[in-house]
């Protein structure tokens, strides 16, 4: 979770060079926040279980998080909260700059992690190994491999992984996790995706056409996961919840920053 600042500019900067961006703004971001307003929009409610900072940017993150109807739950650390820099460029690429340290929930930290087992979905960015134990109790668990961390020595089998094909850390993390979650979903941007299950079985899906013009691919990846972890949440076959799951993407592709369009219950 982080507090990041937008520039929309034509191109990256070279070394040593100025630009002047189109416009600029800052807003709540990074993985968990994405996915959380994501699940807020198509489940209609969403927890975020977070540890947030102890400044000013600590308590806009909140605000901007709750006024999507969030439920943050979340301990607070001595030390300021993560912020990142983001360009947008014309390709409607991002290009990020995180600053600070990452700080994720510990399970020894006082959230009501037993209500998780009440949860038809979970998707899992960050923690330790005890917050990936409790998490586990839902229904459906999913998670990004930048949870690594949590989940290395928790024991827990995921429902699915959803990690980006063209990025090579993130692939070594797929192929070695110990146990095998039941489904690898790697990503693939404009060209859908691949999916293979722990028994051997594989499968793709396409990518979803945009219904607007591409604005920028940040939260896209967020977007997609989350919608796959609510999807599978209310039971839907993997085929379908992919289905979903690239319309969000898509959606989200359409519009500036990580909010401004993501897929609703009433799309569907």
């Amino acid at each position: 979770m982080e507090w990041v600042t937008f520039a929309q500019v034509a191109r990256l900067p070279r070394q040593g060079e100025i630009l002047t961006a189109s416009s600029g703004w800052d807003d709540a971001a990074g993985g968990g926040g994405v996915a959380v307003v994501q699940l807020a929009r198509l489940a209609g409610e969403a927890a975020f279980y977070t540890t947030l900072g102890d400044d000013a940017n600590a308590g806009r993150v909140r605000e901007r998080l709750e006024s999507f109807g969030v439920r943050v739950y979340a301990t607070e650390r001595a030390t300021p909260q993560r912020r990142a820099f983001t360009f947008l460029d014309a390709d409607h690429e991002r290009t990020i700059t995180v600053i600070g340290d990452r700080i994720v929930p510990h399970g020894s930290d006082a959230l009501d992690w037993d209500a998780l087992a009440g949860y038809d979905g979970v998707y899992l960015t960050g923690g330790d190994a005890a917050a990936a134990r409790a998490a586990r109790a839902a229904k459906v668990l999913v998670a990004t491999p930048r949870a690594v961390d949590a989940l290395e020595g928790a024991g827990v089998v995921l429902d699915a992984l959803v990690y980006s094909a063209d990025d090579a850390e993130e692939t070594r993390i797929a192929e070695t996790l110990d146990p095998a979650p039941h489904h690898l979903v790697a990503t693939e941007g404009e060209r859908g995706g691949r999916w293979r299950g722990a028994e051997g079985r594989t499968g793709a899906w396409q990518a979803s056409e945009l219904d607007a013009e591409p604005a920028d691919a940040y939260g896209a990846g967020d977007s997609f996961a989350a919608a796959l972890t609510f999807a599978l949440g209310r039971g839907d076959g993997l085929d379908a919840a992919l289905a979903i799951a690239a319309r969000a993407g898509a959606t989200c592709m359409t519009g500036h920053g990580p909010y401004e369009r993501q897929l609703s219950a009433e799309d569907l």
